[in-house]
């Protein structure tokens, strides 16, 4: 019988939180080889601490790139998102669409207009509607999605 593995509570932690670093073994820095509480696993623990060498101890910025494994490029981004937002610059950023951009409220009230209208329309026609008449093309679950979301909405007024 296999015997299961211990989940380790951090790196899911850094996983969950989008902090987990992609590539750890390119760490070279020798604090996060000599003392276990630097973690080479940790994102957001080794772009600080790739900063703080640069610009604390005056390790250049070629070193210090090359150190924590990173490009030229990632070391200037890391330093202008320190710098405009502190540790809180450093946590990646959610990508791509951070709403449902393309369903506006006009979208969503004209659909649900012919809802009130024509309650047996289903969500292929709807689909038709916002293309004909807004020339977008939405998914079936976008717009699933955006009317159960304005469904709870009303519920809670």
């Amino acid at each position: 019988m296999s015997q299961r593995r211990k989940t380790d509570p951090k790196l899911l932690s850094l996983t969950r939180d989008g902090l987990l670093n992609p590539h750890p073994d390119a760490v070279r820095d020798p604090l996060f080889k000599e003392h276990p509480f630097f973690d080479a696993r940790d994102l957001l623990q080794t772009r600080y601490e790739m900063l703080r060498r640069h610009l604390t101890e005056g390790l250049s910025i070629v070193a210090a790139a090359a150190a924590f494994g990173v490009s030229r490029p990632t070391f200037y981004q890391a330093l202008v998102a320190f710098n405009k937002g502190g540790l809180n610059g450093l946590i990646p950023k959610r990508r791509g669409p951070k709403s449902a951009h393309k369903l506006t409220s006009e979208v969503i009230d004209h659909i649900l207009q012919l809802k009130a209208t024509q309650p047996t329309l289903t969500t292929s026609a709807c689909l038709q509607v916002i293309t004909d008449r807004f020339g977008l093309s939405v998914h079936r679950r976008s717009l699933e999605r955006a009317l159960l979301r304005q469904k709870k909405a009303l519920r809670q007024r």
